[in-house]
């Protein structure tokens, strides 16, 4: 069972790198837009490249894409699991 007061931030490809694992537990106190977890995944990691990284990642929120949803008015609930997809070239 999901735990309520986070939000499991999971990383793929160059947000993996620059995160230097592959999720967080981001802890929230409720409802939180996708513009605020992704500075609070950053805050967890000082220093790094995260945040630039995140800004350009597909994003799925359980395994319903975000797509060109505004990440500052989309609201994701405690207890979600986010995947954060860089984009990649190859085929």
């Amino acid at each position: 069972m999901a735990e309520t007061n986070v939000i499991r931030a999971r990383y793929w490809a160059a947000a993996k790198a620059a995160a230097g694992t592959d999720s967080d537990d981001v802890p929230v106190d409720g409802a939180i837009t996708l513009a605020e977890l992704r500075a609070a995944a950053a805050a967890l990691h000082p220093g790094t490249r995260l945040a630039e990284v995140l800004a350009v990642c597909s994003t799925l929120v359980g395994d319903q894409p975000v797509g060109t949803a505004d990440p500052a008015t989309y609201v994701i609930a405690p207890g979600s699991s986010v995947e954060f997809l860089p984009p990649f070239a190859g085929g």
